[in-house]
């Protein structure tokens, strides 16, 4: 990622060294994030009890803190292009750790909504998807390891804090429990100091060539704008004179030069200050190009998967608690459910990561993906079933398994897709689609507990929509295949 305050070189992937440093930061950006988000379903019980509130109105927490991170992840990947991706970590461990403070002394669910919901969740989006893309940029090939060690902080985060938190509530209430978790998410500020910047070569050079093209196409349509008298032919020269000269230093340097930073005399009516203030203006905001992957066709049969998944996968979370006690589970047991999930988890992402960076699974990363997924799609419809703690189990393991196994593949396929280039915006705008359904899908669920009187709806609405989500991109990896073949024959012809 390009850092715009500073820069540690021009340098290939690294595949360790700090990069190994790098992967724990990340790790502990998802406990902080993920873990923590997680965890906020064991506080479903003591918020409804303590406001008195339905399954509906008490789901909105978790939906709002998910939908506001997914939301808002675009807003951390502008960030972190346009500073770095330290600045955009550690302010947003300021605003989660700010939020869940704040909501220790709510006294109303609205005010949890703004508090949790809104500050927490936007905190946890300007951390998340920056410090992720940093690991891609850090590595190449073990890319998939790196990733599946990364994301196992969610794993190993929701194993450790769902019993811990269930303590902290039995000692302290859930408002000191609250504000322990405050002050634990405050080590985010922790990690992003240690996120050290690094431009790739590659990288380097595509921005060059960009932002050159755009110094040419700015020059003239600059020129042919004062063609009409206000511009001498001298000073109309020396504009492009200057363009040319940047050039060469841009190409001799191999490094791109900030807007601001070229020579530009201040002629009295030349083009050129005009020039240097579109240049400062464009340099802003990121240009159409930079979003031009959102029209590859892959792309856009993984960003429709991708609103499926997040209808269906948020649910389990949410209510995997409240339906192990509504079938006689104790409270302990059910939180202990949480960290079989989460310590699962762990097992799912780091063994997948390793799994598809073997040279014989490496081209069919997409389809381990999509079974991943169809197997998450499985395990809820048979959830109804399961009635008891050690039937329960069963499912924590299969389900976590899986779970950890697609979230690490994630930003491997993603990558696979875009290019470590895009890498920052494409994950922005991955994150982003899972907004809006994990916004509606939580409350959505508890409606039709409310209506119903069962889980069973909101657990067969989720493993339908993970199972759609995966037919949605077999049907992608089929026409990607043929399109090969395809290919294939046409260069042998």
């Amino acid at each position: 990622m390009v850092d715009g305050k500073r820069k540690s070189g021009v340098v290939s992937p690294l595949d360790g060294g700090w990069g190994w440093v790098i992967v724990g930061c990340c790790f502990m950006v998802t406990v902080c994030t993920r873990a923590v988000t997680r965890c906020v379903s064991i506080f479903f019980v003591e918020f409804q009890a303590h406001f008195e509130a339905d399954y509906a109105a008490t789901a909105w927490i978790h939906s709002l803190v998910d939908s506001t991170t997914m939301l808002c992840a675009p807003v951390g990947s502008l960030i972190g292009n346009r500073w770095s991706c330290r600045v955009a970590v550690m302010l947003g461990g300021l605003l989660s750790s700010c939020g869940l403070l704040l909501s220790s002394f709510s006294n109303s669910l609205e005010l949890l909504y703004l508090s949790i919901g809104v500050l927490t969740g936007t905190g946890f989006a300007l951390c998340y998807t920056p410090a992720i893309t940093m690991v891609g940029c850090y590595f190449r090939q073990r890319k998939a390891l790196a990733y599946g060690i990364a994301m196992s902080g969610s794993g190993i985060g929701t194993f450790v804090l769902a019993p811990a938190v269930q303590l902290l509530i039995e000692l302290y209430s859930w408002r000191g429990a609250l504000l322990v978790l405050s002050a634990f998410v405050a080590n985010l500020c922790v990690c992003g100091a240690l996120l050290r910047p690094i431009t790739l070569r590659e990288e380097e050079e595509a921005v060059g060539e960009e932002r050159l093209g755009k110094e040419q196409r700015c020059t003239t349509h600059v020129l042919s704008e004062n063609t009409a008298g206000n511009v001498s032919s001298e000073d109309a020269e020396l504009a492009i004179k200057l363009s040319k000269e940047s050039e060469d230093s841009l190409l001799s340097s191999g490094k791109s030069s900030s807007p601001s930073s070229l020579p530009l005399p201040l002629l009295s009516g030349n083009p050129v200050p005009q020039l240097q203030r579109r240049r400062c203006f464009s340099s802003c905001f990121l240009s159409s190009t930079d979003y031009g992957f959102l029209l590859l066709p892959d792309f856009l049969g993984l960003a429709v998967s991708f609103l499926f998944l997040a209808c269906g996968c948020s649910l389990p979370f949410v209510y995997l608690v409240p339906y192990a006690l509504s079938v006689g589970v104790s409270h302990q047991q059910a939180a202990f459910l949480m960290s079989i999930l989460g310590v699962i988890d762990i097992v799912g992402n780091i063994t997948f990561g390793w799994l598809t960076d073997r040279r014989c699974l490496k081209p069919y990363r997409l389809a381990c993906y999509v079974f991943s997924v169809a197997m998450e799609g499985l395990c809820c419809l048979f959830m109804p079933l399961l009635r008891s703690f050690p039937l329960l189990v069963p499912f924590a393991v299969l389900y976590g398994y899986f779970d950890g196994a697609y979230v690490a593949l994630i930003p491997v396929v993603t990558s696979d897709l875009v290019g470590t280039q895009y890498l920052s915006l494409a994950l922005g705008v991955v994150y982003f689609l899972h907004a809006i359904p994990y916004l509606i899908s939580p409350p959505i669920g508890g409606w039709l507990v409310d209506v119903t009187g069962s889980y069973t709806p909101t657990f067969f609405l989720s493993g339908a929509a993970m199972l759609v989500s995966s037919l949605i991109l077999s049907i992608v990896a089929g026409i990607r295949h043929c399109r090969r073949r395809a290919n294939a024959i046409t260069k042998d012809t």
